[in-house]
């Protein structure tokens, strides 16, 4: 009945259901790229270089005669891609760091507690930037950087509620009952935790979209001529006073998908918290 309830307030929250609607979206998009994609993303057409948007192109066409609105569809793969892999990998590293140190305590925390503070002392995006650099551009080089930053945030993420509930009376029942360390965190504990945890997944899904397009932009995520729509912002940013297109809906993609994320994450707290009333 409860969880009835807060999906029903859910339900009524316009901007999480818009969030919600253009997630699938993007989603689709990404997925039926092949069928909604009017031209094959790379193929040329020199009779409609910098074409602005109208018929022929309806996001116009780039400075080979490409059709934008394409490569922003192909686009799409690339970066939910690269975000469901990071935050898929940071999640389950993560998540066994948080919940090994919170439940262990001892050594095991402090340990684990130390590395996690080497990786937050250096800025999210920098360090993906220097991590990135170091492996060599490529969609892969992505995908390790986003792992690597997000899985300290997700390991404290975990930590702080199983701190309170390693503590709670029914955790020192099953124990007394003979249930091994093991069977505690993950039967008992876990399911207890999870909520925060798995908010904080889908705001970071968010985040690594556009710390994706910030690699692409500076070349370290996908390489042209595979469209990304990072390093379609950067192809276009010299040609923003005669051919601003080949920038803004790429732009506005990466806009769009962070924004709806978010929004989801938002309507996931309303769902999850049990504080929300």
């Amino acid at each position: 009945m409860q969880w009835g309830r807060q999906f029903r307030r859910v339900l009524r929250s316009t901007v999480v259901v818009i969030g919600g609607l253009v997630a699938l979206l993007i989603v689709g998009t990404a997925l039926f790229a092949n069928s909604l994609a009017p031209n094959p993303p790379d193929e040329q057409n020199f009779d409609l270089v910098e074409s602005a948007p109208g018929t022929k192109a309806l996001f116009g066409t780039d400075r080979f005669g490409r059709d934008v609105l394409s490569r922003v569809i192909y686009g799409s793969r690339i970066s939910l891609y690269v975000a469901v892999v990071s935050i898929g990998i940071a999640m389950v590293v993560g998540g066994v760091l948080g919940l090994t140190g919170g439940y262990l305590g001892g050594t095991w925390d402090n340990v684990i507690n130390r590395v996690m503070d080497v990786f937050f002392s250096v800025p999210g995006l920098l360090l993906a930037v220097g991590i990135a650099a170091m492996r060599g551009p490529g969609v892969n080089s992505a995908v390790v950087a986003i792992s690597i930053v997000y899985t300290p945030l997700f390991a404290r993420v975990m930590r702080g509620p199983v701190l309170a509930e390693r503590e709670k009376d029914y955790v020192q029942a099953v124990r007394a009952l003979g249930a091994t360390r093991l069977a505690v965190a993950l039967k008992h504990v876990l399911p207890n935790v999870i909520s925060p945890f798995v908010v904080q997944g889908t705001i970071a899904f968010s985040q690594a979209i556009l710390i994706e397009a910030s690699l692409s932009y500076l070349g370290l995520s996908a390489q042209p001529p595979t469209p990304s729509w990072g390093n379609m912002l950067n192809e276009g940013r010299t040609y923003l006073e005669t051919a601003p297109w080949i920038s803004v809906f790429p732009g506005i993609a990466i806009m769009l998908s962070v924004l709806a994320f978010n929004l989801i994450g938002d309507g996931l707290r309303d769902i999850l918290d049990p504080n929300v009333q």
